[in-house]
């Protein structure tokens, strides 16, 4: 399992990618106002907070003196699609807290739910097989044929596998690009005619 902080980090650099050129492009023509700087500083909360969620019982432990085990809360497993839910719902309720408009918080919700889906392919991508299912399937890992040759697996299978984590990683892309573009973050396109 990769540290917390490469989780966060692998979200906010790598996932949120547009939101970090918008600011620093707002940055440098001396277009932010403290109102702009709450409203990033929420967004980075909301997304390392979802990035981090899955492992929420790691926290615990280390808080109690207890045990380790950060897979699971009683039979339901926090590295699963299911309990993608908790991010979604927090981020939901931390955006309309914060602006009282239901619409920007189911937006602040997907952008918490892509950034807990961002922690499982991460753990995925460091060979841990992954509840993504549960409790419809047993675990998988998407990522565990990539690294095998071609002649040692079915060739379909590899197939399937390479696909699949292109997909799922353009999947979580779009979904925190489509987030941030109703909370008004994106690119920018002039055309000089």
């Amino acid at each position: 399992m990769p540290y917390p902080i490469a989780h966060t980090m692998f979200f906010v650099l790598c996932i949120s990618a547009v939101m970090i050129y918008a600011v620093l492009g707002a940055f440098s023509r001396k277009e932010l106002s403290r109102k702009n700087y709450m409203h990033i500083l929420l967004l980075l909360f909301v997304g390392g907070s979802g990035a981090l969620l899955p492992d929420i019982m790691a926290a615990y432990g280390i808080l109690t003196g207890g045990s380790m085990q950060h897979c699971t809360i009683g039979p339901v497993s926090t590295h699963s699609l299911l309990f993608s839910s908790s991010a979604i719902l927090f981020g939901i309720f931390v955006g309309y807290v914060a602006y009282r408009n239901f619409s920007k918080a189911a937006y602040m919700g997907l952008f918490a739910g892509s950034a807990f889906i961002s922690h499982l392919l991460l753990d995925d991508l460091a060979r841990y097989e992954i509840d993504y299912f549960y409790p419809f399937y047993r675990p998988v890992s998407i990522f565990s044929y990539l690294d095998s040759e071609v002649a040692r697996t079915y060739f379909l299978y590899y197939e399937l596998a390479s696909y699949a984590f292109v997909l799922s990683i353009f999947f979580v892309i779009m979904i925190a690009l489509f987030a941030l573009s109703h909370l008004g973050f994106e690119f920018r396109y002039k055309s000089d005619k």
